[in-house]
């Protein structure tokens, strides 16, 4: 399930269509979409890098003025205003740690080594200097 096109209807609401695309008997997905991603790699791509960067969409929208503010998001989304909250914390992050995040590698196989539950405590650290050491503490015991 891909989005391929959103607007802004003339009632004011955000209107997006989505494109299905059967799977095969692997339950895969059709290869093309690695490439179609940029992606050369097998595995997933982290959810924290997902949500990373829909954190920095968002922002994008709330400045933009596309959407008024998170709350609106978080009804857009069906989710409560608490996990957007979450979400656009991830944004708190140092901007070094962030492009690190979104080029974690891909989750060939278990569970993501970084969670965004993980990174909570991280983005709550004010200074990045604290952030930098913390990280690299973190990456150092799940990534190596």
């Amino acid at each position: 399930m891909k989005p391929t096109m959103h607007h802004f209807g003339s009632n004011g609401r955000l209107e997006v269509s989505f494109t299905f695309q059967p799977r095969n008997k692997r339950g895969n997905v059709n290869p093309q979409s690695d490439s179609r991603r940029g992606s050369t790699g097998k595995g997933n791509i982290p959810r924290v890098a997902k949500l990373l960067a829909l954190a920095i969409r968002f922002e994008r929208l709330v400045k933009r003025g596309d959407i008024q503010d998170y709350a609106d998001l978080a009804r857009l989304g069906y989710v409560t205003r608490a996990r957007i909250t979450q979400i656009m914390n991830l944004l708190n992050l140092a901007p070094d740690i962030q492009e690190e995040i979104l080029f974690l590698p891909n989750t060939t196989k278990g569970r993501d080594p970084i969670l965004e539950k993980d990174m909570r405590p991280v983005a709550a650290v004010p200074h990045w200097n604290r952030q930098r050491k913390i990280w690299a503490q973190m990456r150092k015991d799940r990534l190596e």
